[in-house]
């Protein structure tokens, strides 16, 4: 048997405290106090978060009181918790792991534990990686608890994180709701027993029925917890040589693995989701789409958009996408620089043309379509959508699914459209020349058209237009404006603070901006000047993001740029002259709303940097 400190997930251990043979009497009566170490102390004052005479007195208010140390620090004295987590993990040698309720705890761990003993105790079995198990502890160094951590896991490697006393408090609550009949971890713990019963050849041959109450409820808990957590995707990852199948979140923008399921049940979790979805779960050599309406409360319900793709081994990938957003936001709160929102306010109330709104996937692309939408959704117009799928709903909108296996494409619902009688179209993408042909078309005569398309920027959307072979000069008539955007981190609003940047941080701002263009920015280099970040915090889970901030760039076409277009002008000349007149590139609005606070210049450059 091997004891441990080193990195709780992944990483490089770290050297081994403390010794077996002590004895663990004591350990049942004593109180669950922490006892902070001098040198944990003297680490704070040292590091300045804290003064001399502020130590004493917090450790003479926990004599006096009989409150814990650590509380009082935290509490009265408002030492951070990842400051003081941070000297008790230089302490120990080993990871301070903060609480994160994205932690999914291996509920086969806590089967022969009492919660209760737990919580006394302030020791917690978080994870098993083969003969390794992973144990947050308040004190690593505490023998007694060593004693009860091994007697609990003969045999195996132990691994030990500091955790403070809240956080692991916090986690056996979460350990307790993970526990209950119907969470993740009861469910998993569940299928785990059904492993070790069911024959080993039908285990890796996918015979474990779909509609098993178990894959039931963990498929529906997974759905729930994501969208708890805010995701806006699923994404369900089955391997090879019976290796857990990897369910991964996207949070914010970014991927992160947030549980695995038994290898055994990688296709039955499939199927599940396909019934769900109405697709055929006989079909797994081919890509299919689909659609789940699924109810979440008596007043709450969400839609997922299903795409399963072929993978090796015979196996299918799925991912979800969480469509919550049922109601249009107003143009006012999508965070445009004031010259944008007037432009594009001005541009929504002209009788005709086109407007695109262009980036990559879930960029927020569709959502700005219905927030012009809202802007002039009014008695007098005829407002026709069509979209796949039709994720904001709006009164007044006349809106039309495609379904393209029965030929109803978007150049189809355009060509009805026509004979409708509309005043505004709305396409939800432009992905052939026949749709983008007649989208000129209709915006050529008399009608307002917006639409989205897949490009990089504002200016490429013009190259892009003309390499599908649409007529220049049709377009260069028929635009009224681009639109680019990207989503940027958000800087969490709790924890952001404000620091001086050094010279170099500033000449990158500067250079990124364009050296042409930087006096613009409105500030110069100085002592005062400052930039903003996010600590970390509860709330962001650590990471000092939370939400995203959209960035836009509008490319109008005036007299000149018109020409450019009518005569295929490469996409360099065209971008040279729109900036010469007053455009924002995507970085230098990321940049501007790093200046104002939103996010960060290193944010912007990993969204808009070319």
């Amino acid at each position: 048997m091997t004891v441990e400190t080193g990195i709780l997930i992944g990483g490089t251990p770290g050297k081994t405290e403390g010794s077996e043979g002590s004895s663990k009497k004591g350990a049942r009566g004593s109180k669950p106090s922490r006892t902070i170490e001098q040198n944990v102390l003297d680490a704070l004052v040292y590091r300045e978060i804290i003064s001399q005479a502020d130590v004493l007195a917090a450790v003479d208010d926990s004599k006096a009181s009989n409150l814990d140390l650590e509380t009082l620090l935290l509490d009265r004295y408002h030492v951070p918790k990842q400051a003081l987590g941070s000297a008790l993990s230089d302490f120990y040698q080993c990871p301070y792991l903060p609480y994160d309720e994205r932690t999914v705890i291996d509920a086969d761990l806590l089967k022969t534990l009492n919660l209760d003993y737990l919580q006394k105790n302030l020791w917690l079995p978080i994870a098993r990686r083969g003969s390794l198990i992973d144990v947050l502890t308040s004190d690593p160094h505490d023998l007694d608890k060593g004693w009860d951590v091994r007697r609990s896991f003969p045999g195996v490697t132990i691994r030990y994180a500091v955790g403070l006393r809240r956080d692991i408090e916090q986690f056996l609550h979460l350990a307790r709701g993970q526990g209950t009949s119907g969470s993740i971890g009861a469910i998993l713990g569940e299928l785990i027993n059904d492993i070790h019963l069911e024959p080993a050849s039908d285990s890796v041959s996918g015979a474990i029925d779909e509609n098993d109450s178990a894959i039931v409820r963990l498929t529906n808990q997974v759905i729930a917890e994501a969208d708890r957590l805010g995701a806006s995707d699923i994404h369900i990852e089955p391997y090879e040589d019976r290796k857990d199948t990897a369910v991964r979140l996207r949070i914010d923008g970014t991927c992160f693995t947030y549980m695995g399921i038994p290898a055994a049940y990688r296709r039955a979790v499939v199927s599940r989701i396909k019934i769900m979805a109405n697709l055929d779960i006989a079909e797994r050599r081919k890509p299919q789409d689909g659609k789940i309406r699924y109810r979440l409360a008596k007043d709450r319900e969400i839609e997922l958009r299903v795409a399963t793709l072929p993978t090796s081994g015979q196996d299918e990938d799925v991912v979800l996408r969480l469509l919550t957003a049922k109601q249009p936001m107003p143009l006012e709160a999508m965070e445009f620089h004031p010259d944008t929102l007037q432009a594009i306010q001005t541009m929504a109330e002209k009788p005709y043309g086109i407007i695109l709104c262009v980036g990559p996937t879930g960029s927020g692309k569709t959502t700005t379509l219905h927030a012009i939408l809202k802007q002039i959704n009014t008695d007098e117009r005829k407002i026709w959508t069509a979209e796949d799928p039709i994720e904001i709903t709006q009164d007044g909108l006349r809106q039309v699914q495609i379904h393209p296996k029965i030929g109803l494409t978007f150049a189809t619902a355009m060509r009805a459209f026509l004979r409708a009688d509309p005043d505004v179209i709305m396409i939800g993408e432009m992905r052939d020349k026949e749709t983008a042909d007649i989208a000129i078309e209709a915006s050529l005569t008399g009608h307002l058209l917006l639409s989205t398309l897949h490009t990089n920027s504002a200016v490429e959307t013009v190259t892009r237009l003309l390499d599908l072979g649409c007529d220049p000069f049709n377009f260069a008539d028929a635009m009224l404006g681009v639109l680019a955007q990207r989503l940027c981190k958000r800087i969490c609003a709790q924890c952001k603070e404000s620091y001086h940047p050094s010279r170099q941080e500033y000449d990158e701002l500067v250079q990124g901006y364009g050296p042409k263009y930087g006096p613009t920015i409105g500030t110069e280099y100085c002592a005062e000047w400052s930039l903003y970040r996010g600590r970390g915090c509860e709330v962001c889970n650590r990471t000092g993001f939370k939400g995203r901030v959209p960035l836009h760039e509008l490319l109008l076409p005036s007299e000149d740029i018109k020409q450019l277009i009518q005569t295929r002008s490469r996409t360099a000349e065209i971008l040279t002259l729109a900036m010469e007149e007053g455009m924002a590139t995507l970085i230098q609005d990321g940049i501007r709303k790093a200046l104002q606070g939103l996010t960060t210049y290193r944010q912007v450059r990993a969204v808009a940097m070319k």
